[in-house]
């Protein structure tokens, strides 16, 4: 009903703790007022048997042939006394002679041989019973008078309490109980209230459906992120890891509660968590995969409490940017394609102006019998799409640096398998042929293309005339993250992207070269791999 009426959180722990304590103090209120009752009826009982005992335990009581003006007045003074002293609302003495003694002095209406007096006067017992009167019920007790000499019963005293009477005496005692009760529901509402408060201020203020929603929100944004979420407690213990943080380190069981040495032992988050270190962009190698780490700590009133690791898988970054950088490099190879067919244009109009005809003729013919060339080897004897397209751009690459770029007439390459991505074959045969012209730039050299798949590999050769290695022990070096031969930032990476790539298809590479002839960079790709015991092609 609450949720229906759209009550605050704060509002419905104020009502509930005060609707529970209201609850017990009734419960308990009952129960005292019930038990008090039985215990007050319990003490008026005995206390009135043992009055009327007393009563009928005294001489002048026990003898009643004695009975004089002196005995009734002494009798009548004792029975005022005792009233006086234990209050009770009547003191009746019965004799068998007829004889009686009443306090208060008015009719009670009341028969010696009345059925309440029963078991008093013929077997003598005491006992206490329960009468209804004109006044309302009254509570007797009974005792029987005997005589000294025989036990002889020859009367009976009873001594009575109204039940009201009763009630007359715990009426102080529930003044005192609800008052105690309405503090106890004051000081819990408060309390409540104070609860209330500290819990709206743990949660930020936000409201039960407002804190669904946000972790249904949390829940979905880290199931659609590509990064690995993992966060831990102050005690180090996995709070939280998202479903492509599994998927990328390969985790298949549960880790939440468990302590991340124990799951991910490679990961700082400890050190971090007990430090004041704060670690960007790591690289952490983990099932053969690299991956960048980033540790942010928890703080929590100025105080870390936690930390949380973000993670990506680099190989697929590194794809992406050098997919990224090698369509920028296409864009600027035809570019300078379209720069230089511009010029030869400009020189061919030239030419008609100053009416060389002649001239223009051999030129037409020259381009159109190289470009003739090119476009049959790389449109009928090279068949990947990809290929063809890489040649193209890197021949408008070359001619702008006015380096000699040649694709060997023997050529051959049918389509290349599916499991060797576009960014891959871009990474081998983009580097190497650029790695190639900028080699032979300054001379005005040549590079040399060739490419085939006959046999059980993918062999790629890119070649040129430059200078070479001076020293050979400086070739392995070449594969080297940051190591070139060349000046200038962001050096060093061709080489080793190329490597990288190769060694993940599971091939190899080579390098030839003689002093003062050049370099040949030749690379060999099996046509199957080999992944989880079976055969992709």
């Amino acid at each position: 009903m609450l949720k229906r009426l759209n009550v605050k959180l704060q509002t419905k722990i104020i009502i509930l703790i005060s609707l529970l304590i209201f609850f017990v103090i009734t419960i308990f209120t009952v129960l005292f007022i019930y038990y008090e009752i039985v215990d007050e009826r319990k003490e008026i009982e005995s206390l009135a048997l043992q009055t009327s005992k007393s009563i009928s335990l005294l001489p002048v009581v026990k003898n009643p042939e004695t009975n004089n003006d002196e005995s009734i007045g002494e009798i009548q003074a004792m029975i005022h006394q005792i009233k006086g002293k234990v209050k009770p609302d009547y003191i009746l003495i019965e004799y068998k002679n007829g004889t009686t003694y009443l306090s208060p002095d008015h009719d009670l209406h009341h028969d010696l041989y009345d059925e309440d007096n029963y078991k008093a006067i013929v077997f003598g017992s005491e006992y206490t019973i329960e009468a209804e009167t004109p006044n309302g019920k009254i509570i007797w007790a009974k005792s029987p008078i005997k005589t000294d000499e025989y036990q002889q019963i020859i009367g009976v005293v009873s001594v009575g309490f109204f039940k009201k009477t009763i009630h007359n005496f715990i009426i102080p005692t529930l003044k005192e109980v609800f008052l105690i009760g309405v503090s106890v529901l004051t000081i819990g509402s408060y309390a409540g209230y104070l609860l209330s408060k500290s819990i709206r201020k743990q949660i930020l203020g936000l409201e039960p459906d407002e804190i669904a929603s946000l972790y249904t929100i949390r829940e979905t944004i880290l199931k659609s992120l590509n990064e690995g979420i993992i966060s831990i407690d102050q005690k180090g213990m996995i709070t939280l890891i998202n479903k492509s943080a599994k998927e990328m380190l390969g985790i298949s069981k549960e880790c939440i509660n468990k302590p991340i040495q124990e799951i991910l032992p490679d990961f700082k988050m400890v050190k971090i968590l007990n430090s004041n270190i704060n670690t960007k962009d790591e690289e952490i190698n983990l099932n053969n995969k690299i991956f960048i780490v980033s540790y942010t700590p928890i703080m929590e009133n100025g105080k870390k409490v936690g930390v949380v690791a973000s993670f990506r898988d680099k190989t697929d970054i590194q794809k992406m940017a050098e997919t990224i950088t090698e369509i920028k490099n296409y864009s600027e190879e035809l570019r300078a394609q379209t720069h230089e067919f511009t010029n030869k244009l400009y020189v061919i109009s030239g030419l008609l102006q100053l009416k060389q005809y002649d001239q223009v003729i051999e030129l037409i013919q020259e381009e159109t019998n190289q470009l003739n060339f090119h476009n049959e080897i790389i449109f009928n004897q090279i068949n990947d799409p990809r290929v063809q397209a890489i040649l193209l751009g890197k021949l408008g690459k070359a001619s702008e640096k006015k380096v000699k770029f040649t694709i060997d007439e023997n050529s051959s390459l049918s389509k290349l398998p599916n499991f060797i991505q576009t960014a891959d074959i871009v990474t081998i045969i983009g580097n190497l042929i650029d790695n190639a012209i900028e080699a032979v730039e300054q001379e005005k050299g040549v590079v040399t293309f060739f490419a085939t798949d006959i046999g059980n590999d993918i062999i790629i050769e890119v070649s040129d005339n430059g200078k070479g290695f001076s020293d050979e022990e400086e070739i392995p070096k070449v594969f080297y993250k940051g190591v070139s031969s060349k000046n200038g930032k962001y050096r060093g990476y061709g080489l080793f992207n190329v490597k990288s790539v190769v060694d993940y298809l599971n091939g190899d590479i080579e390098i030839q070269q003689n002093k003062g002839n050049g370099t040949i960079f030749s690379v060999y790709i099996p046509k199957e791999q080999s992944i989880n015991n079976g055969v992709v092609k």
